[in-house]
């Protein structure tokens, strides 16, 4: 019998490729959804909802239903990962429901763009709001001659931000996990503090929550709905990252669909709160117009020390979300490479970390060029309606699923079938839909930038046809 390491695990034989460890709990799986989703977007999306719909009422009911939705997807994808729970998470699912190329166009756009672009973006609004505290930050620009280099300093710190949670992940999944906790921690502390001191301290002068109802009637109102529903949506993003760690978690078949339950309903509670408090301190006028409403919000009872405090929470949570983000995603290109479906190197597992090094240092590198390039904002932007698409394929792959193997082990069975992943999927279509109408010509670059991945498909699997014949 093998005696076992001070990690609990069995140590690797003569020839044996190390694995990953199975090392996070509960807690951290939670702190991943909430620390993936609540980024910069509350702290921001809510002046264009204001704008857009302009009745507390319908801003209030915009949350909601956004959150509900979210929780929709969530509970489908905690069937799905009750039954497979596997590092790399949707794109596994995708492969199981689908098959590789399906599979495969999802986990490129996750690398090329999608989850890389993200990190960069919001490396780069900490960066930001890091040069509230120092200014030459948002001034330093370099000229290259034949172009201009804005925001330089920005762009560093964000790189800087990047390569450190790069290096925190890379020598463990626990240390990754606790970093992760304590930044989801101080974040959801930062906007309790925020929701509370709104209602604690702020005054709301006969403007509170009015109008509640009456601006928009019939079409007007639906298409003000759609339009910020949008935003809201892009805000709840995230929620599905936490089965990517799937092959981590500990008990992961039962403890992954509690993580994206509960996950998603805490974040759901975060945002109606702080909307709440936000239209309490403030008339909805003045969100709509306003360009920093946390800041604008706070300031008006702490004055300019609130714009700092608002500055710190947001770096704290933007901090928090970049982490959340490289350790997740890291498993999908891991899990790809494993299935000789990319780039060799990037299946290695560290054989004393235990963690996907190679994936890690990679999805850093690139993500670091894309914020040089800055062109992560725009990349991102053509791409998110093909994350909608991903979604509805993926929680239409429930219906699959129960009639493929419907005698499969199903710890967590979805509240509500078919009716709640029929919704989801006929939401998502619909988005997509929305999109490609009112946005065609990003939509086709967007939906370029994911064929992009056709031929490098064909290489992968020219290579691995190549290898079976050998």
């Amino acid at each position: 019998m093998k005696a076992m390491d001070s990690d609990g695990n069995a140590p690797i034989g003569e020839g044996e490729q190390p694995k990953l460890a199975q090392r996070l709990g509960l807690a951290t799986a939670v702190a991943v959804v909430i620390g993936s989703v609540i980024g910069s977007g509350i702290f921001l999306v809510p002046q264009k909802i204001a704008f857009t719909l302009g009745d507390a009422g319908w801003i209030i009911a915009v949350w909601i239903f956004g959150g509900l939705l979210s929780l929709a997807g969530a509970l489908t994808n905690a069937e799905i990962a009750g039954m497979i729970p596997a590092a790399g998470g949707q794109y596994v699912y995708f492969r199981e429901i689908y098959g590789d190329f399906p599979a495969f166009l999802y986990g490129w756009t996750t690398f090329s763009v999608y989850q890389t672009g993200s990190i960069a973006a919001i490396a780069v609004a900490f960066g930001k709001y890091l040069g509230f505290f120092f200014p030459g930050l948002n001034a330093l620009k370099v000229d290259f001659g034949l172009f201009m280099m804005p925001e330089v300093g920005v762009k560093l710190v964000a790189i800087g931000a990047i390569l450190f949670v790069m290096t925190v992940n890379y020598f463990g999944v626990q240390f990754g996990g606790f970093v992760q906790r304590l930044f989801t921690g101080l974040k959801v502390l930062a906007i309790a503090g925020i929701i509370f001191a709104c209602f604690a301290f702020g005054t709301h002068t006969g403007h509170l929550y009015t109008p509640f109802f009456g601006t928009f009637h019939g079409n007007s109102l639906l298409s003000a709905f759609g339009i910020a529903l949008v935003a809201v949506l892009w805000s709840y993003d995230g929620w599905n990252s936490v089965t990517y760690l799937a092959g981590e978690v500990k008990d992961a078949r039962r403890n992954i669909p509690i993580a994206l339950v509960a996950g998603t309903t805490a974040v759901i509670i975060i945002y109606v709160l702080t909307n709440l408090a936000y239209m309490y301190v403030l008339p909805i006028s003045a969100i709509a117009h306003s360009q920093l409403v946390a800041s604008d919000a706070i300031s008006q009872f702490f004055g300019s020390n609130g714009a700092a405090l608002i500055a710190v929470a947001v770096m704290v949570s933007t901090f928090g979300t970049v982490n959340a983000t490289s350790m997740t995603t890291a498993r999908v290109y891991f899990a790809m490479a494993k299935d000789k479906l990319f780039f060799k190197g990037i299946s290695k597992v560290h054989h004393k970390y235990k963690t996907p090094h190679v994936s890690l240092v990679v999805q850093g590198i690139w993500a670091s060029l894309l914020t040089l390039t800055g062109t992560y904002d725009q990349l991102f932007t053509y791409v998110i309606f093909a994350s909608w698409l991903f979604y509805a394929l993926g929680t239409f792959g429930i219906f699959i699923l129960r009639k493929k193997r419907p005698d499969a082990p199903r710890p967590y069975r979805t509240i509500g079938y078919p009716f709640v992943p029929a919704i989801f999927v006929i939401v998502a279509v619909w988005f997509v839909y929305n999109t490609i109408v009112t946005d065609p010509r990003d939509s086709l670059i967007g939906l370029g930038l994911v064929l992009l991945g056709v031929p490098a498909y064909a290489y992968w699997k020219r290579k691995l046809r190549a290898t079976a014949e050998a």
